[in-house]
């Protein structure tokens, strides 16, 4: 009796352990079978080639890489920034579309606010920020190398202070932005991009300028079988000889075929300055005629 009960738990925990492989092993192919739908209804389902790259979040991009003609996207940005003296909330919203296949463009508007920490102290003006205004050009798009390069440029009018309106023009300078982007992707689902390029800021009635110089690196995760996303943002401003800089750890979620929503954390790299902060981007692709349903997961 003792022998059949022990070859009866042998038996069982083999089968145990065979099932769970297999279990496994089933999983991991559904995933691998997601994963590929997914970069073939990006990449295949339609002309001209197109690679799939996952966006930052914070920094992003003007419209996909490798854009298609008719491809448009709705985006809504909240933004918490604690600083020593006072808080910082940023919200903004941008359209972005494509006229023509792998040339995006985008409009945004951004608004500041700020709120004392502490009384009796000083804190900047709250602003609508500018009229932004930007073009992207994919000039490579690889679909062996999994690599797409491109140009762009922004362009944003700044706007003066909403406490001194009634007294100063409007506008009160220009910046200006070229920049190029590097991506790339190892396998399916590891994401890596460059995002680099100098920044011009002009005052409207004064000779000097201000220059910067900006570079952003970002490494992102795909979670297999879905669009979801794990990664981190390194947004970096060299002015003055200084080197400024925020680590912005980040998920993105799809809420359905063409809602995503993305969630970020900003830790600088000094906290002189700032403190932690937090940023909500709301992302909304309408449907249009070339448009087919891709993979929700």
């Amino acid at each position: 009796m003792k022998k059949f009960v022990l070859l009866f738990f042998l038996v069982a925990g083999s089968s145990i352990q065979v099932f769970s492989q297999v279990s496994a092993d089933s999983l991991k192919v559904t995933n691998e079978e997601l994963d590929s739908r997914y970069i073939y209804e990006v990449e295949d389902r339609k002309e001209p080639d197109k690679v799939l790259h996952a966006e930052p979040l914070y920094v992003d991009l003007i419209r996909d890489l490798g854009a298609r003609k008719g491809e448009r996207e709705w985006n809504i940005g909240l933004g918490l920034i604690d600083n020593l003296r006072f808080d910082t909330y940023q919200a903004l919203i941008e359209y972005e579309f494509a006229p023509i296949n792998r040339v995006g463009f985008e409009v945004e508007i951004p608004i500041t606010l700020y709120t004392l920490n502490e009384p009796n102290q000083s804190r900047p003006s709250d602003r609508i920020e500018s009229l932004k205004t930007a073009i992207q050009w994919s000039f490579l798009v690889s679909e062996r190398m999994k690599t797409t390069l491109a140009l762009g440029y922004i362009n944003e009018l700044k706007f003066t202070d909403l406490a001194r309106l009634r007294a100063e023009p409007v506008l009160m300078g220009n910046e200006f932005n070229p920049f190029f982007v590097a991506a790339k992707r190892w396998g399916n689902n590891f994401h890596t991009l460059v995002y680099t390029g100098p920044r011009f800021e002009r005052l409207f009635g004064r000779r000097e300028w201000h220059r910067s110089y900006e570079i952003n690196t970002n490494f992102h995760l795909m979670i297999p079988g879905t669009r979801n996303f794990l990664g981190i943002e390194f947004n970096k401003n060299i002015a003055h000889n200084k080197v400024n800089g925020v680590a912005r750890p980040q998920l993105r979620l799809g809420v359905s075929d063409n809602l995503l929503i993305g969630i970020v954390a900003g830790i600088p790299f000094s906290r002189q300055d700032q403190r932690l902060s937090s940023f909500l981007r709301i992302i909304y692709e309408p449907a249009h005629k070339n448009r087919k349903p891709v993979f929700v997961g």
